[in-house]
């Protein structure tokens, strides 16, 4: 990113800020309550009781480095209103604590804003381009500071994504760069902060083992067994090893590991998470309901003998299902190791350097969002962010983006529920989506369109269920009757455009033209 772009980055991320600070006072979720209950524990209590407190029901189920997060945040949060970090204060939601806790998510992003600019640095730029939409640096820069999702979720809904992502692309961005130890230890601290990103995991193993392991290749592309580095295994391993006798060293010392493990890893909450996840068990659930429906009908099922969740309430939490088999976590392992296996084995066969790593992320990304258990519905956001620096660089990149974004964006609706979030989240959705689209196409105006009819088609579907969702459903007779309707048809419809752009993403990396072999 050249020096003359600093003013421009810097207007948008002074831009964004403020916004943000627009929603201090808007709806917040339960959440917020989740971190407030967080940062009483972690600052009244000893280490030792950290994992075992459970006075509220939000109980703390990070991993340890977020845990001690918390605590640094605790520091500042007493001066603002020490009551808030009383255990018992249940609910406990003064000005002063709503102030800070928001405050504390903006400040934060603050790395989410540095690996943003990192970022902007890696992506090719055109030679003599002028209009600043022509720079893909900037609606780079656009598409991460202004993107729709994490704004509605950090600082509408409530939580730290930003921080987070900031460490996971500013390890991508410094692989881009070719530090691959620095992306590394990034990486491993973001793990010990958040275990959701195991997902993308066994990118970082495959890509690091084959790509930085292994400093050579044969003239075919195939490995050089010879060429394998005991040194810089070595390196990987003391850095996640270091990392994590950080993180979880003290409570293996208090024989406290199991119990952490427990809050880490609860299977015990169903197969999917209030069902809003646009996934394949969405559609599944939904499959399973309409059989069973269908077999009530032609007298081919007993309806009292049907689970009472699948025939009144919808697709909750705990869910058995009516006809097809029920789905175990050993069976959702399964469905998302082999559907990253391909993505994995293709960068070990035919290494493509940092941006076939991105590619292989991204596919574990989605390929976890699809398949696994108990999956929230934000988690979208872990392939949404990265799949920005491809999409300003390549025209097909930029369509499968165009095709995630929107329908995983409109996926998060249900998060925000009451009326008056209603215009902020169309607004800001319209804004970013018109962003995205005028953009893209203008940045690949040479190389012809960016969507194929039938996807544009789908697209403008999407503002008939919401029409249909947010306007219609909430004055019909059916909401008393069907209140799950809404989201279950946002899930739907949602799950089939992430499985095409996950399907699509698939085939651009397997049918990718290979590189020249590249000596490291």
């Amino acid at each position: 990113m050249a020096a003359d772009s600093c003013s421009w980055f810097s207007a948008l991320a002074v831009g964004v800020s403020l916004l943000k600070c627009f929603f201090i006072s808007a709806y917040r979720s339960t959440d917020f309550e989740v971190h407030r209950n967080w940062l009483a524990i972690t600052h009244s209590l000893p280490v030792s009781r950290w994992y075992y407190e459970n006075t509220s029901e939000w109980t703390l189920d990070y991993p340890p480095l977020f845990a001690w997060f918390e605590f640094g945040l605790s520091q500042v949060a007493r001066s603002f209103d020490a009551n808030m970090l009383q255990v018992e204060n249940l609910n406990y939601a003064s000005p002063a604590t709503v102030l800070f806790q928001r405050l504390s998510v903006i400040v934060t992003d603050v790395v989410f804003i540095y690996a943003a600019r990192e970022c902007c640095r890696c992506v090719r730029e055109p030679k003599g381009s002028r209009d600043i939409l022509s720079q893909p640096s900037f609606v780079l820069a656009v598409l991460l500071l202004w993107n729709f999702g994490l704004l509605l979720v950090d600082h509408i809904h409530f939580q730290y994504n930003g921080f987070l992502f900031g460490f996971l692309l500013l390890s991508v961005a410094k692989h881009l760069q070719s530090q691959h130890l620095q992306g590394a230890l990034l990486f491993a601290f973001l793990l010990n902060l958040k275990h959701i990103y195991l997902y993308v995991a066994p990118a970082y193993g495959v890509y690091l083992l084959r790509s930085y392991c292994f400093t050579q290749d044969n003239k075919d592309g195939s490995i050089r067994w010879s060429s394998f580095s005991l040194l810089r295994l070595l390196a990987l391993g003391a850095i996640v090893t270091s990392v994590c006798a950080l993180s979880f060293g003290p409570f293996i010392a208090m024989g406290q590991l199991p119990q952490v493990l427990s809050r880490l890893f609860p299977f015990k909450r169903g197969l999917c998470h209030a069902y809003w996840a646009p996934n394949i068990w969405a559609l599944y659930n939904v499959l399973d309901k309409t059989l069973a429906v269908l077999g009530v009908r032609l007298k081919l099922l007993e309806e009292a003998e049907l689970p009472l969740a699948s025939m009144t309430g919808g697709l909750v939490q705990e869910f058995e299902h009516s006809v097809l088999p029920s789905v175990t976590p050993a069976v959702t392992l399964v469905c998302t190791l082999l559907s990253i296996l391909p993505a994995a084995a293709s960068i070990w066969l035919r290494p493509r350097g940092a941006r076939g790593f991105l590619r292989c992320l991204l596919l574990c990304a989605l390929g976890s969002f699809m398949f696994g258990w108990h999956v929230h519905e934000k988690a979208i956001l872990i392939a949404i962010l990265p799949l920005s620096i491809l999409a300003v660089e390549n025209r097909e990149d930029a369509g499968i983006f165009l095709i995630l974004t929107t329908t995983g964006h409109y996926s998060l609706f249900p998060l925000l529920f009451t009326p008056a979030e209603l215009p902020f989240k169309v607004a800001l959705m319209l804004m970013f989506s018109i962003f995205s689209f005028t953009a893209l196409r203008k940045l690949h105006s040479a190389q012809g369109f960016l969507l194929h009819p039938l996807e544009v088609i789908y697209l403008l579907g999407l503002v008939a269920v919401a029409i249909a969702c947010e306007v219609v459903f909430p004055l019909s007779p059916w909401q008393q009757r069907l209140p799950f309707l809404p989201l279950l048809v946002t899930s739907v419809y949602c799950a089939m455009g992430v499985c095409y752009a996950f399907l699509r993403l698939y085939a651009s990396l397997l049918l990718q033209r290979e590189d020249k072999p590249k000596l490291l």
